[in-house]
């Protein structure tokens, strides 16, 4: 660390410090800056697998610092760990085409070092440790007519959902009265925009390819998924930080809203509704592994968390970024997790 950024963290001693593991990613990337916003001093620890563009400007601020590291090395993460009241893990190989093309390494950085990030979270003390996990978990629901809830059995059909399970189930299972009080919070899908911007998720790569004036091949229009704006899921990592520690500590929370779960179709028709000159064709697909439609009361009521944008809110500015020149080719291999 820095002299003058040592400096500043001692004259503000005041100040909450959360370590964000992954933070120039996707997600992390439009955290960090909520985080700092609200006033944390924010420490980041990232491979910068795919760059550090996505924060670089924030090496200005003098409370943020960087460490460039792995969270499946031990000195790396007690480096980063040093001095820190809570603990964000966003760090990890996401999605399941990701998982899929990388299973070692996927194993080793999902489970191996999101348990390390925890031990030794425990080990300095470190008072909340947040663990991004997925609705994916839930896999396929029994019944077309029900809502998944945080109850409802995981059936995990992904390697992917299979290594968010096994850390939940860690996290879960310790000790009760450690120090550092686990929370998992199972993400909906993703969409929108981010300095880190991604568009092969399925909102983000429908609307960027019909903006682009392609022809959008969609397979299984029928199958359910729950959508959520990045920068959402982001503030309900900051409502768990703020909360009071019995509603969140070994708590799990769906993140997303009820109303927000889409079909394939669903989604297509809200794009239709603003590029309607848009060209669709399906191709039937009348199995897929991954079904559900989930409920998001309990976040709503335990956390008094509601969404701040839509789907359709995700596609204007899709659409906005696309047509009016903001990237020069969306189709960059950069734009994308494989």
């Amino acid at each position: 660390m820095g002299g003058r950024k040592l400096y500043y963290k001692i004259k503000n001693n005041h100040m909450k410090k959360v370590v964000v593991s992954g933070g120039a990613g996707y997600i992390g990337s439009v955290l960090i800056r909520l985080l700092l916003k609200e006033g944390y001093y924010v420490r980041v620890i990232d491979n910068l697998r795919f760059g550090g563009e996505s924060i670089v400007e924030l090496l200005n601020e003098d409370c943020f610092e960087f460490i460039k590291g792995d969270i499946c090395k031990k000195e790396d993460v007690e480096k980063a760990l040093e001095g820190m009241d809570y603990a964000v893990n966003l760090a990890a190989i996401v999605g399941d085409p990701a998982c899929a093309k990388e299973p070692d390494l996927a194993k080793l950085t999902n489970i191996q070092g999101a348990k390390l990030f925890y031990t030794l979270a425990e080990k300095k003390t470190v008072k909340k440790f947040i663990m991004a996990s997925t609705c994916s978990n839930y896999g396929k629901m029994k019944d077309a007519n029900e809502y998944v809830t945080e109850t409802s059995p995981l059936s995990p059909v992904s390697l992917y959902a299979e290594t968010k399970v096994e850390v939940e189930q860690f996290l879960l299972s310790q000790t009760k009265s450690n120090h550092c009080k686990p929370t998992c919070l199972r993400f909906s899908t993703v969409y929108g925009l981010s300095p880190r911007i991604r568009f092969d998720l399925t909102v983000n790569e429908f609307t960027k390819d019909l903006a682009m004036g392609k022809e959008l091949l969609v397979f299984g229009e029928q199958f359910w998924r729950p959508y959520c704006h990045v920068i959402d899921l982001c503030r309900s990592v900051i409502k768990v930080l703020k909360a009071e520690e019995n509603k969140v500590a070994f708590n799990v929370f769906n993140v997303g809203a009820t109303k927000e779960n889409y079909t394939k179709q669903m989604i297509v028709n809200e794009i239709i509704k603003q590029l309607p000159d848009s060209k669709v064709k399906y191709v039937q697909k009348n199995e897929d592994p991954r079904d559900y439609r989930v409920s998001f009361e309990k976040i709503s009521k335990v956390l008094d968390f509601e969404i701040t944008k839509t789907v359709p809110d995700g596609i204007y500015q899709i659409i906005k970024v696309v047509k009016e020149g903001f990237i020069n080719n969306p189709d960059e291999q950069k734009f994308k997790n494989i």
